[in-house]
């Protein structure tokens, strides 16, 4: 075949080296620079602007159907002090979950770490989710520490629970 990572069913044969979690991340990485590209249209077409969570969430999700098939987007978390919420993205076959921040005013670097802490916790609970992928898109530049964010985060990772933090762009 001229693909011949296309097996017999047309099903993607991937390959075992390169891990979901991998994969996401490069996805993550590479937001910011899809972005800007989609601003710039042939011939000054329209285009998607990313101005708020909900316009990340959209890219993001287009994104993630180029390596995922089975992408559930607002599951519900079980009940964590008394409330559910709904998470982002389930991958549900690699038990990944993808939950999305965009900094603004009034959402900065504190409330940001305030927002996941909880999300995590309630993550914590899920049966689906081993890895959690926190990605915080902030293009304005809001969060002056984004290193030592990551850090903190990424500490809370658990036997249960591994926390990746992707924050872009840097």
């Amino acid at each position: 075949s001229a693909f011949p990572w296309i097996g017999k069913r047309g099903k993607e044969n991937r390959a075992p080296d390169i891990p979901s979690i991998n994969r996401i991340e490069k996805i993550l990485s590479r937001f910011h620079i899809v972005c800007r590209q989609l601003r710039n249209r042939h011939s000054g077409r329209s285009t998607i602007i990313v101005e708020d969570e909900y316009d990340v969430q959209d890219v993001v999700h287009a994104l993630l159907k180029v390596e995922f098939d089975d992408i559930r987007p607002e599951e519900w978390t079980p009940d964590y002090a008394g409330s559910s919420s709904r998470m982002d993205f389930l991958l549900k076959n690699e038990e990944v979950v993808v939950e999305i921040k965009k900094t603004r005013k009034g959402l900065g670097s504190k409330e940001v770490g305030e927002q996941l802490l909880v999300d995590i916790a309630k993550y914590k609970t899920h049966s689906d989710c081993k890895t959690l992928i926190c990605f915080v898109y902030d293009p304005e530049g809001r969060i002056g520490n984004p290193k030592g964010l990551k850090s903190d985060l990424e500490s809370v990772s658990s036997d249960d629970l591994k926390i990746v933090v992707c924050i872009r762009p840097i």
